[in-house]
């Protein structure tokens, strides 16, 4: 009763950010001719006018090759119109639309004696969110409720998004591709997504949301991709913005410890001091962003119950107080050569210093005795420096560009592990090192063409990746560590890829056709010592086409349908041999033959354009071949869990998701957003190989799961806006078992100060302290349940100036 108390009055308080979408602007070229000489007209006077009621919207003249230029044109109906001294006058009906940035109307030839007459037509609105077929763009200084925290944070408030155990899910679905300004990082992750929770929100500049990528990104990330915009000004001159921001967690201690477990964290301190500096002259644009987050978190107290087929129970409690450091710089300089011809140079610098104090006490099943306690020390350092250089040429041919880029990166991880392990009868202590250092290299070329009715763009990818890495274990007296499956281990990925894409607008349509080609060949050397695993690896070539088509029924109804395939290829950690022994009891393992999965998705949508609001709705389904996931099997004689990495069968995910976004009245506006779907998983049976061969068979599940987002926003007076937002996640199905519902609410207010220069914030996540992570597992031999109540509560406050 009390949380439905709870849930009642939340959602009756209620308001969030409304997204705002700017109109889309498109630059009309064109060569005019004279039709009898076929030369080119120089000078002639070119007019663009309202279809609606003719007025005046721009002008301008050719040049001397004939070729002009409209910049700055809004989707719409228009009617271009062609006047020169000598010759008959020429309009053409124009529909800009949303899908390109530029419309090439090729060739236009002007009479000296006929008059010709075909006009052209577009229809200027404003719509609230990104009129695009694939793309939702957000602003990250929007999201009042996750002001002063991470990129993970800032996320989960955005329709689509849900956080599970730190990542991201897009309609229920982890597999997400996370770019960084449009390019794989080693900061959050090539194969898979990672170290968003320490990427500070106030060096972002928007989010963009790309749920149907087209064959023109790499095929990886089945669910869709995100793509992290980090800020960069361009104003002419010297400015910037220099912001502090700082916060408390874990206000009160949700659930307390079982007997001789240190103390778990509580009101843990964030600060987050930041500055962005831009300076552009002439033809130089140089930009800085840097970053500092150092936070204190209780970042797990989780509470496990074991009950065994022989009847053994285990309790046991994992408490993990964690110390970061994460300091980021980001710098560039864009230098425009001339105005065909621009060059790109930036550099990325990360840092992250983890350090975990942890204790895991393990009772027998009335807690009156305890069996075990491991005790450790997680000392971790991440270092990742990144460099781009780019080209970008423009032909005479407005929007007709070729672009070319190179990106290194370089991820060293640096991981130490300190454990004792307190017995009955003894205490041992054990370590372990892993050190990884990762180089990747990108090259690119892509080539765009305008056409009169949309563009063509074609491109080529090259990546080349390689990850050795070296496990040394210590083990103490009467060690569990497995020290033999230590060693070295060394992986080798290329992956060339070519695409072309065919995108077609008019005033009715919007398609796009697409085909990517990749050819991916890995090899995983391992330690020829190790005693289970052997070198494996895989290649395939394989097609990834993409189809997009929308008809527009008329200004404020739109129908869209979408396909695309998709794949996951295991990340380097998926397949690590080497134990991981932050759990001692259940271990988690990689898998040196796991393969890709490849996913085919469908997708129907509507979307309508209401006064001061949208409403959209989409229909989905994706088919997973070979399913990524983790399975949990015992050895017999052990109490011991292994995790490992294995393909599953099959498994399908349908859906519908709606968002409700409206202006009530002039200070309080709304979005909602609802995602239902039914997971399956098909029956599967895999043999985990370490540390002994055990086969599992999983039997078919299925359940009906969803979402609710409920974000609401009041504009007090011109300088004080208030966001509160509320998030229901349904219970869902794991292999192995499920996920049950959690429930929080989030708000925050936002003082604009200083003449508009200065801003205050203050915000407030999980309120009610009511976010907690309970999963239940069943294998062949033994089930647990678990509960973690790690921290969600934060308040956050801060300033910022811009200068």
């Amino acid at each position: 009763m009390k949380l439905k108390t709870i849930i009642v009055f939340s959602f009756l308080l209620m308001k969030t950010f409304i997204i705002t979408a700017q109109n889309h602007s498109v630059s009309i070229s064109g060569l005019i001719k004279i039709h009898s000489t076929k030369k080119p007209a120089a000078y002639a006077n070119v007019v663009l006018k309202l279809a609606a009621d003719q007025k005046f919207y721009a002008g301008t003249v050719t040049n001397e090759e004939g070729r002009f230029i409209l910049a700055n044109t809004v989707s719409g109906n228009y009617i271009l119109e062609i006047t020169a001294s000598g010759f008959k006058t020429k309009t053409q009906k124009i529909f800009v639309g949303t899908l390109s940035d530029f419309l090439d109307l090729n060739t236009i030839e002007i009479e000296e004696d006929i008059h010709a007459l075909s006009e052209v037509i577009v229809n200027s609105k404003t719509a609230e969110v990104s009129n695009k077929m694939y793309k939702k763009t957000f602003f990250a200084a929007d999201n009042l409720t996750q002001s002063g925290g991470s990129v993970l944070q800032s996320m989960q408030n955005l329709p689509g998004i849900t956080i599970n155990e730190g990542k991201i899910q897009l309609r229920g679905n982890d597999k997400v591709m996370v770019l960084i300004d449009g390019k794989q990082t080693a900061l959050t992750g090539f194969n898979n997504q990672s170290g968003l929770d320490n990427i500070p929100a106030s060096a972002i500049e928007k989010i963009e949301i790309i749920n149907n990528p087209s064959s023109k990104f790499d095929a990886n990330g089945n669910a869709g991709i995100i793509n992290i915009i980090y800020k960069k000004n361009k104003q002419e001159g010297l400015n910037g913005k220099i912001g502090i921001g700082s916060g408390y967690g874990a206000l009160w201690k949700r659930k307390g410890n079982l007997p001789t477990i240190r103390p778990q964290y509580q009101m843990t301190p964030k600060i987050n001091p930041s500055l962005s500096l831009n300076y552009r002259k002439n033809k130089i644009n140089a930009y800085l962003q840097a970053d500092y987050l150092y936070t204190e978190t209780l970042n797990k107290n989780e509470f496990v119950t074991r009950t065994y087929d022989d009847g053994t129970i285990i309790n046991q409690q994992t408490v993990r107080n964690r110390n970061t450091h994460f300091t980021t710089l980001k710098t560039g300089i864009d230098w425009n050569y001339n105005e065909n011809n621009t060059f790109a140079f930036s550099g990325l610098f990360g840092s992250e210093k983890i350090l975990d104090n942890g204790d895991e006490a393990f009772f027998n099943s009335d807690y009156s005795e305890r069996l075990r306690l491991w005790r450790f020390l997680e000392d971790e350092l991440k270092t990742t420096v990144m460099g781009s250089a780019s080209y970008e040429h423009k032909f005479k041919q407005a929007g007709r560009k070729l672009n070319t880029g190179i990106n290194y990166t370089y991820h060293r991880e640096d991981e130490k592990y300190f454990f004792t392990n307190f017995m009955p009868s003894f205490t041992g202590k054990d370590s372990f090192k892993l050190l990884s250092d990762e180089k990747v290299i990108d090259v690119n070329l892509d080539y765009i063409q305008p056409l009169k009715y949309g563009r063509f763009e074609t491109g080529f990818k090259f990546r080349n990746r390689e990850i050795p890495t070296n496990m040394q274990f210590f083990p103490g007296q009467n060690s569990p560590i497995d020290a033999n499956a230590g060693g070295w281990a060394s992986y080798k990925e290329i992956i060339p890829a070519v695409y072309s894409n065919y995108i077609y607008e008019s005033d009715k349509i919007e398609a796009e056709l697409g085909l990517r080609l990749e050819y991916v060949k890995l090899k995983y050397d391992v330690n020829p010592n190790h005693p289970t695993y052997k070198s494996d690896g895989y290649n395939y070539t394989e097609p990834f086409p993409s189809i997009r088509f929308g008809y527009k029924i008329d200004d404020h109804n739109k129908i869209t349908a979408f396909f695309n395939r998709r794949v996951d290829r295991p990340n380097e950690v998926d397949i690590r041999i080497f134990p991981k022994y932050d759990d001692a009891e259940i271990i988690k393992v990689g898998n040196p033959a796991l393969r890709p999965q490849f996913t085919s998705a469908f997708e129907i949508g509507y979307k309508k354009n209401i006064q001061k609001g949208y409403f959209t709705t989409s229909l989905y389904y994706r088919i997973v071949n070979g399913t990524i996931t983790r399975i949990a099997t015992t050895v017999p004689g052990s109490p011991l869990i292994y995790n490992v990495f294995q393909n599953a069968d099959k498994s399908t995910s349908a859906g519908i998701e709606a968002v409700f976004s409206k202006e009530i009245i002039s200070w309080y506006s709304f979005n909602l957003n609802g995602n239902l779907y039914k997971n399956t998983i098909d029956a599967f049976s895999v043999t985990n190989l370490y540390p002994v061969p055990t086969t599992y068979f999983g039997e078919r599940q299925q359940m009906v799961s969803g979402n609710l987002k409920w974000n609401n926003t009041f504009q007090f007076d011109k300088t004080l806006k208030g966001q509160l937002s509320a998030i229901y996640l349904a219970p869902d199905i794991i292999p192995q078992g499920k996920v049950n519902s959690r429930f929080s609410v989030d708000l925050g207010i936002r003082k604009t100060v200083q003449k508009g220069k200065g801003e205050i914030f203050l915000n407030a996540a999980d309120i009610f302290n009511t976010l907690v992570l309970q999963k239940k597992i069943k294998s062949t031999d033994f089930n647990y349940k678990s509960k973690d109540y790690y921290e969600t509560q934060v308040v956050r406050f801060g300033y910022s100036y811009k200068f």
